[in-house]
């Protein structure tokens, strides 16, 4: 009884740690695949003489001036459009108290809708509920950059510890184990690698696509938001085709208000025909799965570990596909023609389109000559 108890504690104890310890272990998680795609390159750097640390330094520098800029020139661009927004909202208001006014013969003013708005209680009660979110909307960011921080800190030493972590998880397993792991390992890098190639193709024609788009429509910074939808819709899961078509519509109804209706009909046609065709074709042929599989690793994941498991099971899934694949035993295929995807005749004799084929070429049914 009492090992019973002691069991049952220990089970208790290990399930309160777990669910305790549940978003450091996903940050890992997250910075042992973010590691796995800055290998190559890290790699290469190493080959060529330099140290391992020095090199993922510089990776990781690359990235974060990357990052920075574009987010500097997006967030310059987003407060002028702002700011053209809040000052055309005049004229704005005045189109559509026009309009109204024209079709349903009322007789609105602007100031008397000015007013109104000004004095509603939904209005006030959105400021005092605004108010009281300051802190909470600052504690999310706060929690937020110190989650940054820890994916980056784990990766930079999964990233540059690599082969040392490699040693130590081999040391404590036997050679023929040795040998699985790393072949795991490398697996799993270029599986991860292939992932993030076809994200970038995906990127890159998303943002050819609506570059063109805006550019026709005469939208401003059209570059720019074409660079934002591509990178965002990709690297982004399940909320990034959102973020990236709501920042255009935005900057399109600042240029004519149906600019920013024809912006959003193309993000939704876009996004079928990205997620039918263009993403399972890509990621079969970058990744080596099967698109129905691709497609299914992606809902699996969203429903284990929401965005972050929509981010990596493409490239888990694949790595486990591609290292289990060489313990399932293989043989060779019959010679039958249902697996070439045609029926055979059965034990009836010819099919009807055998018939129909001995017929018009002058034959009986059963294979003899038309006299």
């Amino acid at each position: 009884m009492v090992l019973a108890l002691a069991l049952v504690a220990a089970f208790q104890l290990g399930s309160w740690a777990f669910h305790q310890l549940t978003g450091l272990l996903i940050n890992i998680l997250i910075a042992f695949f973010l590691a796995l795609a800055i290998e190559p390159a890290v790699s290469r750097m190493a080959a060529r003489g330099m140290r391992r640390g020095l090199a993922t330094f510089l990776v990781f520098l690359g990235l974060t001036v990357f990052a920075a800029g574009f987010v500097t020139l997006l967030g310059s661009m987003l407060a002028g459009q702002i700011i053209k927004m809040i000052e055309g909202f005049p004229g704005y208001l005045d189109s559509l108290i026009h309009w109204i006014n024209q079709t349903f013969r009322t007789d609105l003013r602007r100031v008397d809708v000015q007013e109104g708005l000004l004095h509603s209680d939904w209005l006030r009660k959105y400021v005092q509920n605004s108010a009281a979110g300051v802190l909470d909307v600052s504690a999310q960011v706060l929690g937020g950059l110190f989650q940054l921080l820890t994916v980056a800190l784990f990766s930079f030493y999964f990233a540059a510890d690599g082969p040392r972590l490699r040693r130590a998880l081999c040391s404590v397993l036997p050679p023929a184990r040795q040998a699985e792991v790393l072949r795991a390992w490398e697996i799993a890098v270029d599986k991860t690698g292939g992932y993030l190639y076809s994200r970038g193709l995906m990127a890159l024609v998303s943002g050819i696509a609506h570059y063109i788009l805006l550019e026709a429509l005469g939208v401003p910074y059209a570059p720019v938001l074409g660079v934002w939808v591509g990178l965002v819709s990709q690297f982004i899961p399940t909320i990034g085709t959102y973020l990236a078509g709501a920042l255009p519509m935005l900057i399109a109804f600042t240029v004519n208000p149906w600019y920013a209706l024809w912006v959003l009909i193309f993000v939704v046609i876009y996004q079928q025909f990205e997620n039918y065709m263009l993403q399972p074709k890509l990621t079969a042929k970058t990744v080596d799965i099967h698109p129905a599989v691709a497609f299914g690793s992606v809902v699996a994941g969203t429903a284990l570990l929401g965005a972050v498991g929509a981010l990596i099971a493409i490239p888990a899934v694949a790595t486990l596909q591609a290292f289990l694949g060489a313990y399932v035993k293989r043989y060779a295929v019959t010679d039958d023609p249902r697996v070439h995807g045609r029926r055979g005749s059965g034990p009836g004799g010819p099919g009807v389109l055998m018939r129909a084929r001995r017929l018009w070429a002058g034959r009986r049914p059963d294979g003899a000559q038309r006299p």
